[in-house]
């Protein structure tokens, strides 16, 4: 069937929406691809959804390619299944709660770890049933705190994920690297410049994990790259080169000076040089003095704790929290900043915040721009260090006490952190692990995320089958999720140009784009014909036909909608000639009347 534009639920816009900051809101919302229904809560019109089930085909087939099986689970689920592995908690403000006329909790699904393995304890119970994978391409839904950027960032989205169950680590393993090759594969057919990097597993747990990032200026993550190797890492994962251990024998006493008004690093290194303090016999630099940067974290409590909790409270569940609230102190070199989002995946799936001015009231042993690390371990706060702050090296920090610095305080002598912590941002340059050169930094937008989840929700869900000893066992999970929705996104971000949107030919909702521009009524038949011929052919065709549009209008909103191919029918014709717009190439070409399907054809199968 051919798709007539005079026909078509569209309206295009020639001025970008007042809210929209990065290329690819801009430009889906004027093509008339998506509309705002509320903040982070988008409708898909005609086009768009074209696009987005183009992408969705193109998952499923690489999908069922590694032998996954497609299911549909519903998106609103019981509190219960979320409450044995702690989400219910420690997704906090981002996941969707409601009740429902009973008073019973609900969640609006934003991930499905804990429903596929009860509905794989429901169904499997042996080890031959074993391995298995099945997925869903599904609308999910998190509660951002502010949704931006149109469709890269909603409250409400389209997701695949996948989750693989085997009965032991090789199978995990297999099950992974062929998650892994098909998502090669999609984004590969997508035509996406991605990166495949190290990363964090946060609340989902598991032992490994890595994601894929679509290279983007606009992009909300950061990544790093090796200048000499293929190191490739999320901010959130890289992984900081140790500092080098010094002989603690010999260095001298840490001695505690006046530094009136030094309360930032740089007046603290001012101070020092004008005192001619050194540090190993040089002068001193941010990097030899030491932040202690505060945070309370809340936690859900621990299985002892929640014990103690209940004996204190002499057995009345209703007393004992679900969550506590700490102090941690963080020590990063004077010469980074905290990164909050390595911070935050540090301590995930507890949350973590910065300490305000009712905390150090609350704390006043905290003495606010001269903290260090003594005051902490002798107020019971845990302390955690960068990795650069190791055994031996010597350090300019906070005295606890107003105006006052220590100079010369040495870990493992003076302090003993009680575990290393990776907070401090990365700079442009650092070294890149084993020797691979140094670190380049780029931003990108996250498309996928693979992870080795062993048997944390299995265990949770009490998934036991029975293995060929006929013993009791549990399989281990991989979970795998491919942002389709945003993958859209993405595409127009990094394929659009000063006209319009630019889709590759297994995206754009239509390969080819047919323009009447002569109101001669042969030519109009033409047209006509041609985009018949095209249907005929297999070819799906956009046939702009609207008689009272100009031709200049109809160039302009074919560059703005982005079909890969457009055939102009204009006054060309009357010598049989057709123009070929390649939007892909930005070509122009001349082509006879009769051999433009075939021509089409042609570029379609390259």
């Amino acid at each position: 069937m051919i798709t007539r534009l005079s026909q078509l639920f569209l309206r295009t816009l020639r001025d970008d929406p007042a809210d929209a900051e990065v290329p690819s809101h801009k430009l889906l919302v004027r093509a008339g691809y998506i509309r705002r229904v509320a903040p982070g809560i988008y409708s898909w019109l005609p086009l768009g959804l074209r696009a987005v089930r183009n992408v969705e085909q193109i998952v499923r087939e690489e999908m069922n390619g590694i032998g996954a099986q497609e299911i549909s689970l519903p998106a609103l689920l019981p509190r219960e299944a979320y409450e044995k592995t702690n989400r219910w908690t420690e997704y906090g403000p981002s996941l969707f709660r409601l009740k429902d006329r009973k008073d019973a909790d609900y969640l609006l699904g934003p991930t499905h770890e804990e429903v596929f393995a009860l509905t794989v304890k429901d169904m499997y119970t042996s080890y031959k049933d074993f391995p298995t994978t099945l997925y869903q391409i599904q609308t999910k839904y998190r509660d951002e705190e502010r949704p931006r950027a149109g469709i890269l960032r909603g409250r409400e989205f389209i997701m695949k994920d996948s989750y693989s169950f085997d009965m032991d680590d090789a199978g995990l393993e297999a099950s992974y690297q062929a998650h892994r090759g098909a998502y090669q594969r999609i984004f590969d057919r997508l035509g996406v410049d991605y990166v495949i990097c190290a990363a964090t597993s946060g609340a989902m747990g598991g032992s490994a994990s890595e994601e894929f990032l679509a290279v983007s200026a606009n992009g909300e993550d950061t990544f790093v790259r090796a200048t000499d190797g293929d190191y490739a890492a999320n901010v959130e994962a890289v992984v900081t080169q140790p500092g080098v251990e010094r002989p603690i024998e010999g260095q001298p006493e840490a001695v505690v000076h006046d530094t009136p008004d030094a309360e930032t690093i740089d007046a603290l290194v001012e101070w020092a040089n004008g005192a001619g303090v050194q540090i190993n016999g040089v002068a001193v630099t941010a990097a030899d003095t030491l932040k202690c940067v505060m945070t309370k974290v809340t936690r859900v409590l621990t299985d002892e704790e929640a014990k103690a909790a209940l004996k204190a409270a002499n057995g009345d569940a209703s007393q004992v929290p679900d969550l506590v609230t700490e102090l941690v102190g963080v020590l990063v070199p004077g010469d980074r900043e905290v990164d909050m989002k390595r911070l935050e995946a540090a301590f995930e799936p507890a949350e973590v915040a910065l300490l305000e001015d009712d905390d150090f009231k609350a704390a006043p042993f905290l003495v606010k721009g001269y903290i260090g690390p003594r005051a902490l371990a002798a107020n019971g706060v845990k302390v955690l260090a960068d990795p650069r702050v190791v055994s031996g090296t010597s350090w300019i920090t906070g005295a606890d006490a107003k105006n006052q610095h220590v100079v010369g305080l040495v870990c493992g002598r003076d302090f003993t952190p009680d575990g290393v912590i990776e907070a401090a941002e990365v700079h442009e340059g650092d070294p890149a692990p084993e020797g691979q050169g140094t670190l380049t930094l780029a931003r990108g937008i996250e498309i996928g995320h693979i992870f080795q989840l062993g048997r944390k929700y299995t265990d949770a869900m009490e998934l036991d089958i029975l293995d060929e000893n006929g013993r009791r066992a549990r399989p281990t999970m991989g979970s795998y999720g491919i942002g389709v929705s945003r993958l859209v996104a993405v595409l127009a971000e990094q394929m659009h140009d000063d006209k319009g949107l630019v889709w590759p030919a297994a995206v754009a909702p239509f390969p080819v784009h047919v323009v009447i521009a002569n109101k001669d009524a042969e030519a109009g038949e033409a047209a006509e014909a041609l985009a018949a011929e095209l249907d005929a052919a297999g070819v799906e065709v956009l046939l702009d036909d609207r008689p009272k549009v100009s031709p200049g209008v109809k160039f302009k909103d074919s560059e703005l909608l982005g079909m890969p191919y457009v055939i102009v029918v204009g006054r060309g014709f009357q010598d049989r000639k057709v123009e070929l717009r390649n939007r892909l190439t930005g070509e122009k070409s001349e082509i006879d009347y009769d051999v433009a399907v075939a021509t089409v054809q042609g570029l379609l199968a390259n």
